[in-house]
């Protein structure tokens, strides 16, 4: 990869063209290393130099005689993350059929997060605010790296474009977040993890010989609104800013500056950032529930019912008017506000996994994991903020073929007409 964003440049060692010595690589990349550990828990826009530093115990302008800023460094890092998935991908690419890639390439990564887990390799960075790096280099090594996860998947002659882009996104969210919930799982129990999830997204939830199910229409607005307009207005413009630019991007001055009004304006309807983000969650988590509690009102199979509120909750996702904010921004909000909004959103997944029991007790869904299983739905919904960005003009309810049913048929399923 040529990747003009590899610090070479900044460097004092490499100003005259000599080669780095083992030294200096050693220490680029364990500063790299510490950049991955830092843009994990904080996201890009979170992560300090100063902070970068103080993980090696050296000063900041230790890590300036490497990167020159904050982005040089968080490319590095980006760049390094990309190079290690193509790596596991291209472990996986020579498999003969879809099912055995995948299981290929999840039993890669988990091999490799075991490797981690024990110091033999370095952890790979998430990659859930890698546009607000606004890296021309970045963004197009990480468009490569989403051709190779699609190269995966049925093939051209066998999906049309934007099936298979849409079903490359979701192996992609689904692989990006396993670091959510995976340490819930025994590494012992890795391999079994990686057949099970490579299972469901392969041959997706539907019970053997049941038919895609008619959808009960939800209705998830117009209840319990915020206090005033104005109340919604920032929940919104917090909202898509934390989607596109993570936690720390979607700072006071942006949140106003997108809404055209003073940060006096701000603080007049919002005590603190925290408090509006906290606000945003629980305005998302709410929207779920309602979801879930209207399509049970309704009735029917535990797979009617569960289709219906994931094509509802994925509908309203990418329509843009009053979106859900993206579950994985969790990794990026202060670590004291992280733990009770994380448990709130076990408890959707726990509830999702209650309803794939009563699928499976009536028949309608597959016998699965329901633990893993509902990780995925979770991610599905979430990841459906950013489907726009590999389907460009595909109208929200194009959605439910495109993207509802292969999480629920599989990912080798015929493209839905």
């Amino acid at each position: 990869m040529g990747m003009t964003v590899d610090g070479g440049a900044s460097s004092n060692s490499q100003a005259g063209g000599r080669q780095p010595t083992r030294r200096y690589e050693a220490k680029r990349n364990a500063i790299v290393r510490s950049a991955v550990e830092e843009m994990n828990r904080k996201g890009v826009r979170g992560m300090t130099l100063g902070d970068v530093a103080a993980r090696l115990d050296l000063v900041p302008t230790g890590v300036i005689y490497y990167f020159r800023n904050k982005e040089e460094l968080a490319a590095a890092a980006f760049m390094k993350g990309v190079e290690a998935y193509e790596a596991l991908i291209a472990a996986a690419a020579g498999e003969a059929t879809v099912e055995a890639r995948l299981s290929a390439f999840f039993h890669a990564w988990f091999d490799y997060s075991r490797r981690v887990g024990q110091g033999e390799a370095d952890p790979l960075p998430v990659f859930n605010d890698v546009r607000a790096l606004n890296s021309p280099t970045v963004d197009a090594v990480y468009v490569d790296m989403f051709r190779s996860f699609r190269d995966l998947l049925p093939g051209r002659d066998a999906l049309p474009r934007l099936h298979r882009n849409a079903r490359a996104h979701m192996l992609l969210s689904e692989t990006f977040w396993i670091v959510a919930w995976q340490h819930q799982v025994e590494v012992a129990d890795y391999p079994r993890t990686a057949d099970r999830i490579a299972s469901i997204l392969t041959h997706g939830l539907v019970a053997r010989g049941a038919a895609w199910p008619k959808l009960t229409p939800l209705k998830l607005t117009g209840q319990d609104a915020p206090s005033s307009a104005s109340s919604e207005m920032f929940l919104k413009a917090a909202t898509c800013l934390i989607n596109e630019e993570g936690y720390h991007g979607a700072s006071v001055e942006r949140i106003s500056a997108r809404l055209n009004v003073s940060k006096g304006a701000f603080y007049h309807h919002n005590h603190a950032k925290d408090e509006l983000v906290v606000a945003c969650f629980e305005r998302t988590f709410d929207l779920m529930w309602r979801a879930i509690h209207a399509a049970e009102a309704a009735g029917g199979s535990g797979l009617e019912i569960l289709a219906s509120v994931v094509a509802a909750l994925i509908e309203h996702q990418i329509t843009g008017e009053a979106p859900l904010l993206r579950t994985s921004a969790l990794t990026a909000v202060p670590e004291t506000l992280r733990p009770a909004l994380m448990q709130r959103f076990n408890r959707l997944s726990y509830r999702f996994a209650s309803i794939l029991c009563d699928g499976i007790a009536d028949g309608s869904i597959a016998p699965v994991d329901v633990n893993i299983a509902s990780q995925i739905i979770s991610t599905a919904i979430n990841a459906a903020a950013e489907l726009h960005f590999w389907t460009p003009g595909m109208a929200p309810k194009a959605a439910v073929e495109h993207y509802v049913r292969p999480l629920f048929e599989g990912l080798v399923s015929p493209a839905a007409s």
